[in-house]
């Protein structure tokens, strides 16, 4: 990983700066007169800037893209999985919300660092990613995380469709059941299951592109975090009147607010500019994760025919090639001009 900041402005490397400050501060506050063992040997490892910031793709001007900026993402890596549990981190995430010297808004992921490493070790894309492209902020030393094992064509094929398929029919189901609340004008159950579509439809989306997604209701961090992926998604959700925005702030809060709030309440016009905007999104989802898919889909063939090839010149030189082997050679044959075919 990198560990300059050089090519960002340096009112964003002050407010970096800041975000480490504030994230040691609450952190050690959060364990202060702690008697369990782990909590008193707990320690923050290493604090890693990551997304468009660390690849200087960041978009910083609220009048460009339907009113989207870029957030810093901040990945923080902990000495035990159980001090990345939330109430670890509400007071750092408030802090870090409204601090009036940090501009962007700050997207913050704590797990262990063993927890990670054992992601890397299962080629989880999100965190490959992290360690090609990420800058480290703070390290209490220098010790790197694990090299990672990337999947093969084939596996991260069918990981990633297994994760489409199952994630985008549970988001369809959703969308759904709230298209028949809507219809009977069950508002509040309607803003519930949009929620839970919209959701499942970032789920599936973050699933199927990186083999990663964080076990969130939150709809604010899930959308940032699938925006990143792909920028076209920010077309799903105009940001550009305030209106759009509090209706969508609505639908944030529906995940517990429509089942335990009596003051909840949702208009049928919000329901429909956001029932608009929901299939908006799925199409898009829908899209990218086809592309996906396919991309993922011709990696396979050219790996497939790759070992083909490797073994049909050793059936032509090497006489002592078994008969079965000839005969998996014709199997691998067939299966890859089927591929070949279904692909075109």
């Amino acid at each position: 990983m990198k560990s300059t900041l050089e090519h960002l402005p340096e009112d964003k490397q002050r407010e970096l700066a800041r975000v480490v400050e504030i994230i040691h501060e609450e952190f050690s506050d959060a364990l202060e007169g702690s008697f369990t063992a782990f909590k008193k040997r707990g320690r923050i490892l290493k604090i890693i800037l990551f997304g468009s910031y660390a690849r200087d793709t960041f978009v910083d001007d609220p009048h460009t893209m339907k009113g989207y900026t870029s957030e810093f993402d901040i990945l923080v890596l902990v000495s035990s999985r159980k001090l990345a549990e939330p109430q670890y981190w509400d007071r750092a995430t408030d802090r870090l919300k409204w601090d009036k010297a940090i501009s962007p808004l700050v997207r913050l992921i704590v797990h262990g660092a063993r927890e990670v490493n054992n992601y890397l070790a299962e080629g989880q894309f999100f965190f490959v990613d992290i360690l090609r492209e990420g800058i480290v902020l703070y390290e209490l030393d220098e010790r790197p995380l694990a090299e990672p094992n990337a999947l093969g064509p084939g596996d991260a094929l069918k990981v990633a469709r297994e994760y489409f398929d199952r994630q985008h029919t549970s988001a369809q189901g959703f969308l759904e059941l709230s298209r028949v609340a809507i219809s009977r004008k069950w508002d509040i159950h309607a803003a519930f299951l949009l929620h839970q579509a919209v959701e499942a439809a970032y789920s599936a989306l973050l699933l199927t592109l990186t083999n990663h997604s964080l076990p969130s209701h939150n709809l604010t961090f899930l959308r940032g975090l699938a925006e990143e992926r792909d920028r076209r998604l920010v077309e799903a959700w105009p940001r550009e009147q305030h209106l759009h925005t509090v209706w969508f702030r609505v639908l944030n809060a529906a995940y517990v607010k429509a089942r335990y709030s009596r003051r909840f309440e949702v208009s049928e016009e919000a329901l429909s500019w956001l029932m608009e905007r929901a299939n908006a999104l799925f199409l898009l989802v829908e899209s990218i994760c086809r592309q996906r898919l396919a991309i993922l889909e011709r990696e396979r063939v050219g790996h497939t025919d790759l070992y083909v090839g490797q073994i049909s010149w050793r059936r032509k030189h090497d006489p002592r090639m078994s008969h079965r082997s000839r005969a998996f050679l014709l199997l691998l044959n067939r299966s890859a001009a089927r591929s070949r075919l279904a692909s075109n």
